[in-house]
């Protein structure tokens, strides 16, 4: 396969080949590391990344506090850190982590290279607006009325990389899609 993204048609719903992640994983450079690749069909009820994690790197501690996570190896050797303990991680194990899994993950000598599948972000972070506008001018006078001052912004809880919401301190690394959180 020469591609990773291919069409979609949300009208019909069609099953489709997402990516070759054998060919997503050869055109990545050796020390490359975080998301690969990651699912972006409109209307998803899942997400996935593949994640590449370079010789010796680790992907610091962190926890899914809503979601039950899978993590399949495609590619390499390490270690999965959780409470409970050591979990050997090697090419087409499957493990589970439960919602609330505190974890951390090492790469092994060759790296290691994971597809992560999770339930998709919410959309109760987003608002669908009425599109009639006496309803919509009813519904900003009642906000301006009862609410009072400006909607928080969930701008700086969301990775800046794949949008994925942070539920406390911004962390060093996203757990969802393995980059650096930058400011």
């Amino acid at each position: 396969m020469g591609t990773t993204e291919t069409e979609h048609t949300e009208e019909t719903g069609s099953n489709h080949l997402l990516a070759d992640l054998d060919w997503c994983l050869a055109q990545a450079s050796e020390n490359q590391r975080g998301a690969l690749w990651r699912s972006t069909e409109p209307g998803r009820q899942l997400d996935a990344a593949l994640v590449r994690v370079p010789s010796g790197a680790a992907v610091p501690e962190h926890t899914e506090p809503d979601d039950d996570v899978l993590l399949l190896v495609v590619a390499g050797q390490g270690t999965l850190h959780t409470d409970t303990g050591r979990v050997a991680l090697a090419t087409h194990t499957l493990t589970w982590l439960p919602r609330g899994t505190r974890r951390s993950i090492t790469a092994g000598p060759g790296g290691l290279a994971y597809l992560t599948v999770r339930r998709a972000a919410r959309r109760s972070m987003c608002l669908e607006l009425p599109s009639d506008p006496d309803l919509l001018a009813r519904l900003e006078e009642r906000e301006e009325q009862t609410e009072g001052g400006e909607p928080a912004c969930m701008l700086p809880r969301l990775c800046p990389t794949c949008g994925a919401p942070t539920s406390g301190p911004t962390p060093p690394i996203c757990p969802v899609c393995n980059t650096a959180w930058t400011a």
